[in-house]
């Protein structure tokens, strides 16, 4: 592979369709690692490291801060052509009666087969018109059973740890930082959920990179709307930016931070942000764990 300046393309119209993909993708990032790999870029260069498109090729940049260059030469066309058409093909519709079953038998006794396959079937609508993800199923699974804890929870059945809702205008940034903090600190001491008032399809690979550069991983979140079930169900609220969107019911605490929106910023500011957000983060849980305790003590 020629990994100098000078570089060779496959040609206009499939330039395009690869930098459409990439732009449309759920999941843009695990794309360009496929496309590297049906192009033979060395694994150690690329595992871990910024990979992105550009008109010509891939630039990759090495873990010395340099950005090597890589070209697609015509004699990959069939590959990238094979890889491209694969990537293309819808995912299947998610069988939501499956999901709504399952679900259905680990909520036995708490809900009725009708009240879970309304919460799966409404789950998935509220995703479904913003994400393109080819895990839609498993996200709705996820969404509706979150839902249906908090549900449980804001009808009087309370959890043995206290929740946390973070929300801020994607769940694509602030709250995601938050959220995986908490969730890194805390263990299962907190019950750590997020949500957003105009939520993003995925969370943005830069809040991703700059949490994993502390060892906070996200896992397998990503944004989902704000609910009413998921504002009952918490004990304390974190609302970032997202102005007067979360309603207020009586019971909860409500705490307002206010943040800069990562989106757009430099790897450098997004760090700034994120440990504004942890020494807030550790200010919350040293006050849950010392109001979780006392609480003991009366019982």
């Amino acid at each position: 592979m020629d990994q100098s300046g000078s570089l060779t393309s496959l040609g206009d119209p499939t330039r395009a369709r690869i930098l459409r993909l990439i732009r449309d993708s759920a999941d843009g990032r695990a794309l360009v690692s496929r496309l590297a790999e049906a192009l033979e870029l060395r694994q150690p260069t690329i595992s871990h490291h910024m990979k992105s498109l550009h008109d010509e090729g891939i630039v990759v940049r090495e873990p010395d801060g340099r950005r090597v260059w890589y070209s697609i030469a015509p004699e990959f066309a069939g590959r990238v052509d094979a890889l491209l058409g694969e990537a293309a093909r819808p995912a299947p519709d998610p069988d939501l009666e499956r999901i709504a079953t399952d679900l259905t038998l680990r909520y036995r006794g708490v809900f009725g087969p009708e009240t879970v396959r309304a919460k799966v079937v409404e789950s998935y609508e509220l995703l479904a018109g913003r994400s393109r993800s080819p895990m839609l199923a498993s996200r709705t699974a996820a969404f509706a059973a979150a839902r249906l804890d908090a549900l449980k929870r804001s009808q009087g059945i309370p959890g043995a740890v206290p929740s946390v809702l973070f929300v801020c205008v994607q769940n694509a940034g602030r709250s995601q930082i938050a959220a995986g903090i908490l969730r890194q600190l805390a263990g299962d001491r907190v019950l750590v959920r997020t949500a957003g008032s105009e939520p993003a399809g995925d969370v943005r690979n830069a809040i991703v990179g700059t949490l994993d550069e502390i060892g906070v991983p996200l896992g397998d979140e990503f944004p989902k709307p704000l609910t009413d079930e998921a504002v009952r169900g918490a004990d304390v609220v974190v609302t970032m930016g997202c102005g007067d969107a979360c309603p207020i019911y009586p019971g909860r605490r409500y705490v307002d931070w206010q943040l800069e929106d990562p989106v757009g910023k430099s790897p450098e500011q997004i760090r700034v942000i994120r440990d504004d957000i942890d020494r807030r983060v550790r200010a919350l849980l040293t006050e849950l764990v010392a109001e979780s305790s006392s609480a003991a003590l009366v019982e």
